[in-house]
């Protein structure tokens, strides 16, 4: 822990008072060593989701004020600077509004998950680019690890924009929190066939399948995908090569989309933040254990610890606490 100068907002940029922030694994990744894009820093804050306070707008900003609650998203994305400090100033663009109703928690946890979550839905070659109620209507989407922050939010997504929502878990208590996420159908992938009970489920196949493991699931997505389905990858859990089988793939013309949030076009970066607005707006998109989301809480001076506990699988979302919500 160190004490640094107060940030001042430049012509277009917002300081925030972080009251909370988020963990992804890429997180402890850039702390261990990695880079979030660019050139490492030698001094660097980490994490890249977070929600707080206005405290401050720099010259030209119209949308926000101080005093506003706010979610953040990519704030150390070729940044030195994340949300793991109590200030932190960032471009207009990437402080939205956070209702009333909508807790700290619920801010912090949006960002990384929840954007990656809307592009993996919306890369379907017919669509729909943008997600709300009727939107994936007649789909059916597949979710691998349901459990996890990105799976917690595609089935939450997909749900509130009206699709049939079969996910993957292997235990059963990441059943009980993939339904309380919203899940229809929920396979033990341990326990059971999984192909046999998603194609049970979905007898023409699914249409969109968000993976977070395509090398471990790639026999399974081959043998559950209906005609023009697209499985959008956007993590390599259990390695890094997965081997195609072309006649398999080339009949019901399959797609494979491969998604890193940080590099999406901006036309898709900026429907995906309006359209998890819109759903926090609503109501759809909650957290907790009874969201399917626990939350395990860590203190400032406590970073480390959060990130190991994000490195070492926690199930749910970690979050750490920067500042009181009440100034």
């Amino acid at each position: 822990m160190v004490e640094r100068p107060m940030p001042e907002p430049g012509p277009g940029e917002v300081r925030v008072r972080v009251v909370v922030s988020g963990v992804n694994p890429t997180d402890w990744k850039a702390r261990r060593g990695g880079v979030y894009g660019g050139t490492a820093q030698v001094d660097m804050v980490p994490n890249q989701d977070g929600a707080g306070v206005v405290d401050a707008v720099g010259e030209g900003v119209k949308s926000l004020e101080p005093g506003q609650r706010v979610w953040l998203w990519e704030a150390a994305w070729q940044r030195a600077d994340g949300t793991a400090q109590e200030y932190v100033v960032l471009p207009e663009r990437q402080v939205v509004p956070l209702p009333d109703e909508a807790s700290f928690e619920l801010g912090a946890s949006l960002g990384i998950p929840a954007l990656t979550a809307h592009r993996c839905l919306t890369v379907a070659e017919d669509g729909p680019a943008r997600l709300g109620p009727g939107t994936l209507a007649g789909r059916t989407v597949l979710v691998a690890g349901g459990a996890g922050a990105v799976g917690n939010a595609a089935i939450q997504l997909a749900r509130w924009s009206g699709a049939t929502v079969i996910t993957t878990v292997s235990s059963l208590e990441k059943s009980t929190l993939a339904r309380a996420a919203g899940a229809h159908h929920v396979v033990h992938y341990r326990t059971e066939d999984a192909a046999r009970a998603i194609r049970l489920a979905a007898p023409d196949g699914v249409d969109i399948i968000v993976e977070v493991a395509p090398a471990v699931n790639a026999e399974t997505n081959h043998k559950v995908v209906a005609p023009n389905a697209t499985i959008a990858v956007y993590a390599n859990n259990g390695g890094d090569e997965v081997v195609l089988p072309v006649r398999t793939l080339m009949g019901p013309n399959v797609r494979y989309q491969f998604v890193l949030v940080y590099t999406v076009p901006e036309k898709a970066k900026q429907n995906a933040v309006a359209d998890v607005a819109a759903a926090v707006a609503e109501g759809a998109f909650r957290v907790g254990k009874a969201a399917g989301l626990p939350l395990h809480r860590f203190p400032l001076e406590r970073t480390g610890e959060a990130h190991a506990a994000v490195e070492s699988g926690a199930v749910g979302k970690v979050l750490i606490d920067v500042t009181p919500a009440d100034g």
